[in-house]
């Protein structure tokens, strides 16, 4: 049976880890600089094997994901691993159909041809997902591949990395200074910039309008960050205000960036986003003048931030 189209096939021998990787975070790291070691020493080529989407978007129409990296960036940081080739599988009801012994030989064997499987410490696939290691071992001596099971990834404070819990520090706290640990990068948002209202420039911090070029990604908790703001191969110290602008009784998110420099028209221009730090919680103010005086300050505090942020 043909689960993948014609075009996706390897006819050299090689060593792989599947998963969604959502945002490659630490944990993510870990199994792929592990599969990518032992493929090379057993001269295999290390492969990633991932999907076109989470699982629960094929079976809940109305989930709506909110994505740590999109396919771009997974793909990007997942070659930076070491991998050669990323794998992405369009996942289907046909192949979520699959039990993980015949998801092993139709795809990863027959398909591609890897003899060395590396997974996670509790990562399971296959239709029902009641199976485990001990069985992925067992499919793999009867097919020829050799399973091995990478470590749990572990933070500074003993807590299990996670896509899930990233989501959560970054969604519902905001808390972008953590993610260089649990990222090892910081946090990025990438857009276009499109016309606002101006009510920055009138208030003496013009701002860029960030439309994000994808609707998945997840964009972080309301409030004021320090950010850099990468346009056109140049990083520039920013601070980033995202809310509804409550003190003129905004209704949509917005998502306004200040860059701390003289710049000139970046309507159209694409804009990357780096979260140093989150300021505070987005407020309303009784005057602009209360505004502009705590704007002010965040200027001074975001300074303050991203010299210590080289």
């Amino acid at each position: 049976m043909m689960i993948l189209s014609p075009e996706i096939h390897l006819s050299t021998p090689s060593a792989a880890t599947i998963g969604c990787f959502d945002g490659v975070h630490r944990g993510h790291q870990m199994l792929v600089q592990l599969m990518v070691r032992q493929a090379r020493e057993r001269g295999l080529k290390p492969i990633a094997v991932t999907f076109d989407r989470l699982p629960r978007q094929l079976f809940d129409p109305n989930f709506h994901p909110q994505l740590l990296s999109t396919l771009e960036e997974k793909t990007a940081c997942l070659k930076e691993l070491g991998v050669e080739e990323v794998i992405i599988l369009p996942f289907t009801h046909q192949l979520a159909a699959l039990s993980a012994e015949a998801f092993m030989r139709e795809v990863l064997r027959d398909q591609l041809s890897v003899e060395l499987l590396v997974t996670g410490y509790d990562h399971r696939f296959g239709h029902d997902r009641s199976e485990g290691f001990d069985d992925y071992v067992r499919y793999g001596q009867r097919l020829g591949i050799d399973v091995v099971r990478g470590d749990v990834a572990m933070m500074d404070n003993q807590m299990a990395v996670s896509s899930t819990m990233i989501r959560q520090l970054l969604a519902e706290e905001g808390r972008v200074e953590m993610m260089p640990d649990v990222l090892t990068r910081q946090y990025t948002l990438s857009g276009h910039v499109v016309s606002g209202e101006h009510i920055g420039h009138e208030l003496g911090f013009p701002t860029a309008n960030l439309e994000p070029d994808s609707k998945e990604k997840l964009i972080p908790a309301s409030g004021v960050y320090a950010v850099w703001a990468m346009v056109d191969g140049c990083r520039m110290p920013a601070m980033m205000n995202i809310g509804t602008r409550p003190t003129f009784a905004g209704k949509q998110q917005t998502l306004e960036v200040h860059i701390l420099k003289e710049v000139g028209n970046l309507y159209g221009h694409s804009m990357t986003v780096a979260f140093v730090s989150r300021l505070r919680a987005e407020q309303r103010f009784d005057t602009c003048e209360a505004l502009i005086a705590q704007l002010q300050r965040d200027k001074q505090a975001t300074e303050e931030l991203l010299l210590n942020d080289k």
